[in-house]
């Protein structure tokens, strides 16, 4: 279960020299990734926990790519401004036809992230077919990543950070600080995977739920800063100086981001594990839709047996909601 130790200094050396970063945030990623693997069935579960730590970790890379190593392709992966495609109905069905009908600069500028998802659903399935074991690992955990953006309001609006509006900066407020703050307390468990019939279909209609809650995410905030204390929006020193993030992120004080989380009722956790949900749902399709190939033999009898013991444990533990061993970085 444990990775190889230079690959975990490789990935948190990465993470230590990462500017400001815009996503789900290290701690809602690694749980979502986490809590989804012990959503699966066996006896892909027990493949899957086996290398638990790797797809928690991992769960962080796809933003590494985007804005330490500057991979452009990357960018576009993360979000669709759905508001700048026209009608719904009209929307192409893969990423290729995507790009017969858009020129790569809007592709660029507006998001591809509904269209990766699936690309990365039919090469997670070719891996299963023909039980690449490194490409398994690599592709699930990147896909737990986009389908984790793909339930983050945000990542679907023309006003990704509030920009528009005045509210610059709610775009890490709502998925960085608030999970980090409360996220202890969230339930973790949901239901057991479940096959979906139309992976186009789930995908879209994740999207399209997501985007609708863009408003309340707004118009709640802007709201709450109407009838806040200024000065206690945000957190301060002793010399009343704004403190920041090591990204130079202004913090928002706790008692305005209790305030602003109370307000959304739930909305930050029930996204969390709609997005655990998910995860482990496209995971299970991919692995059926290859076939259900056994992965037994790509993993060593007597690792799974030295891991099994602790994978009850985890259960256990995620039974009553909570998740082991997961001490995200944090970032505020």
């Amino acid at each position: 279960m444990k990775n190889n130790w230079k690959q975990n200094l490789f990935l948190l050396a990465v993470i230590a020299s990462a500017p400001f970063l815009i996503f789900w945030g290290t701690f809602g990623h690694e749980h979502i990734n986490r809590a989804a693997v012990l959503a699966l069935p066996k006896p892909l579960q027990i493949f899957f926990f086996n290398h638990v730590d790797f797809i928690t970790q991992e769960s962080t890379v796809p933003d590494l790519r985007k804005y330490t190593l500057n991979d452009k392709a990357e960018n576009p992966r993360h979000y669709i401004d759905i508001e700048n495609f026209g009608n719904p109905d009209s929307l192409p069905v893969t990423l290729a036809d995507a790009k017969k009908k858009y020129d790569e600069k809007f592709l660029q500028q507006n998001g591809i992230l509904p269209w990766y998802i699936e690309e990365m659903m039919d090469k997670l399935t070719k891996a299963f077919k023909e039980k690449r074991k490194t490409e398994i690992l690599f592709l699930a955990a990147d896909l737990g990543h986009y389908i984790g953006d793909a339930h983050m309001p945000l990542h679907t609006a023309v006003n990704h950070d509030g920009q528009l509006t005045n509210q610059k900066g709610i775009h890490s407020f709502w998925e960085s600080q608030l999970p980090e703050l409360f996220g202890k307390d969230y339930n973790y468990h949901t239901p057991e995977a479940k096959f979906i019939d139309d992976i186009h279909k789930e995908t879209w209609r994740i999207i399209l739920n997501t985007h609708h809650l863009v408003d309340t995410v707004l118009l709640v905030e802007k709201e709450l800063s109407k009838n806040f204390p200024a000065d206690k929006i945000y957190k301060t020193d002793a010399n009343g100086t704004p403190v920041k993030t090591k990204f130079n992120q202004q913090i928002h004080s706790s008692e305005y981001a209790k305030a602003y989380h109370d307000a959304l009722h739930g909305m930050v956790e029930k996204q969390m594990r709609n997005a655990i949900i998910a995860t482990s749902n496209f995971w299970y399709t991919a692995w059926v839709n290859a076939g259900k190939p056994n992965l037994d033999d790509l993993d060593a009898a007597e690792v799974t047996k030295s891991n099994s013991e602790q994978l009850k444990n985890e259960i256990n533990l995620w039974n009553k909601g909570k998740l082991f061993g997961v001490e995200s970085e944090k970032e505020y």
